[in-house]
């Protein structure tokens, strides 16, 4: 980079905005400006530091390895700026958000997601429910909660959507498919539409299946799953390196797209939006 190179910060906001949805659209949708005038911007930094910091992919951008370091570098710089600007800031923003994440996120994307959120905005008080997430956009509409995460099985195209995270046939490394035989199988609780698809999926090849656990936890079918008790259903990000991913050439059918969507109250304010960004920041690394 030249050293009469000048970097904005806005610049390197439009730069973070793109790269934390993985999609100029998104990035341009969450920044509430055209998609030109992002790209733009984009072009303009990418000359101002001689490299190029995304790669062109049929669904979107991703970052190339330049994109990589300067993300990183990004991140510090506007998290300094935001936190001196809040410094002087007469009200600070505050007040309490109530935020659903889904159970199988919480030890990982979410540890991340608070700490993030609670270094730029340590007066905000934050409640967090974790659980199945099937129940949230209900417990949002009545407005027991502000925003949360839930996973669907519906088109990837709606509106709402954090990132593509299927669904998977998961075993212990030590499981040994045996043709014609039952599937032991650990699934969620009854409450959960996931389990009827995971039934629904089986019956429509004929697979015979046996249910030898059930849990309301992520942790409980994890268990079930890493001691080889039985087959379970996770979330592809969720799968640990002592599991198995089981797919077609195992016997184990394809089972319905799924997305994770971020749902909104009516009723917001600048804690819950700010909460909101740090959700798709926290998510958009899982991609």
């Amino acid at each position: 980079m030249k050293s009469s190179a000048i970097l904005d910060t806005d610049l390197l906001r439009t730069f973070l905005a793109v790269a934390r949805h993985g999609n100029v659209t998104r990035g341009a949708e969450s920044l509430h400006r055209t998609q030109s005038a992002v790209s733009i911007q984009i072009k303009r930094l990418e000359e101002r530091l001689a490299v190029a910091l995304f790669r062109r992919e049929p669904r979107g951008v991703s970052l190339t390895e330049a994109g990589e370091r300067l993300r990183s570098a990004a991140e510090r710089i506007v998290g300094d700026l935001d936190q001196t600007l809040r410094a002087f800031r007469a009200d600070p923003i505050g007040g309490l958000v109530r935020i659903g994440i889904p159970d199988e996120y919480g030890s990982d994307v979410l540890p991340r997601i608070l700490a993030n959120f609670t270094a730029r905005f340590p007066a905000v008080e934050v409640f967090v429910q974790c659980g199945l997430s099937e129940s949230f956009p209900d417990i949002v509409k009545r407005g027991e909660l502000d925003l949360a995460v839930f996973a669907d099985p519906g088109s990837p195209q709606s509106s709402g959507e954090l990132i593509q995270d299927p669904m998977t046939w998961v075993a212990s490394r030590g499981y040994r498919c045996r043709g014609g035989e039952a599937v032991p199988l650990a699934l969620f609780d009854r409450s959960c539409s996931w389990r009827d698809m995971t039934i629904e999926a089986l019956e429509g090849i004929g697979q015979p299946y046996r249910i030898v656990f059930s849990s309301e936890s992520v942790s409980g079918i994890k268990a079930a799953i890493a001691t080889g008790l039985a087959v379970g259903v996770l979330a592809r990000s969720t799968v640990e390196n002592s599991m198995h991913i089981l797919t077609r050439q195992h016997g184990f059918p394809r089972l319905p797209e799924s997305v994770l969507r971020l749902v909104r109250g009516r009723a917001g304010s600048p804690a819950v939006a700010a909460m909101a960004a740090a959700v798709e920041e926290g998510f958009a690394r899982l991609r």
